[in-house]
Order: structure tokens, then sequence, then C-alpha cells
């Protein structure tokens, strides 16, 4: 999966809004006001990094060598992934997906049901 296409996989969850608070490097895609990616600019390979269950972080890091703890990130709740084709695009968006998911639970109830409408 390219950077564009996570990119605008990314914009399309609920709520979803991106901006650069880092500086032009880092496209940062947040929900109410909660970062849940984080995706290089101006890279080679391009990197995505996203909110994850430690156990499942581990697992990850443990299988593919283009995934890491996340940079700069709390490595136990972050990931990294390099964008060289060695992670599929269907467990690529799985992974963004629970990403939105871990982030969006940790919303107040009233939040989380706006979200849903």
């Amino acid at each position: 999966m390219n950077k564009a296409h996570i990119e605008d996989y990314l914009a399309e969850f609920s709520g979803a809004e991106s901006s650069f608070p880092f500086g032009p490097e880092a496209m940062v895609f947040k929900v109410r006001g909660k970062m849940f990616a984080l995706v290089s600019q101006g890279e080679t390979p391009a990197r995505v990094t996203l909110k994850c269950n430690p156990d499942d972080g581990a697992m990850l890091v443990s299988q593919y060598s283009s995934v890491v703890p996340g940079y700069y990130m709390n490595k136990k709740h972050w990931v990294t992934i390099s964008l060289v084709n060695e992670v599929s695009d269907d467990l690529m968006e799985a992974l963004i997906a629970d990403s939105y998911q871990l982030v969006v639970s940790k919303l107040p109830k009233k939040e989380r049901i706006e979200l849903q409408s």
C-alpha cells in the first residue's frame, strides 16, 4: 500500500482530521483532537506510525522487519511501519482501523456516539 492510498484511507474515518503540528515532515491524523496515525512526508520509503495493542505490536515487530516500535512514540503502544510492501494491504487497513478504534474507545461516550452518526 502506498502513502497516498494510506492518507486517503485515514481521511475516510468519521471525524478524522489531518494537520502538520510537528512541521512539514509528518502528517498527523487525529479524531476529536487525539492522534491515531502519523504519516512521514518526503521520506523514501515513507513510514506510518499507528497506535496498537501492546501484544499486537510486539507480535508485528517480531514478524516483520519493516515494523519497529513507534518512532518517537511510546514504544509499547505504537508501531512504525516502513512502506516497503512487506505488510499486506489487508493487514495495513486492519491496523489503521484498529488504531482509530483504540483512540475512539477512550473518548467520552457522548463523543463516540456523535462519531457514529
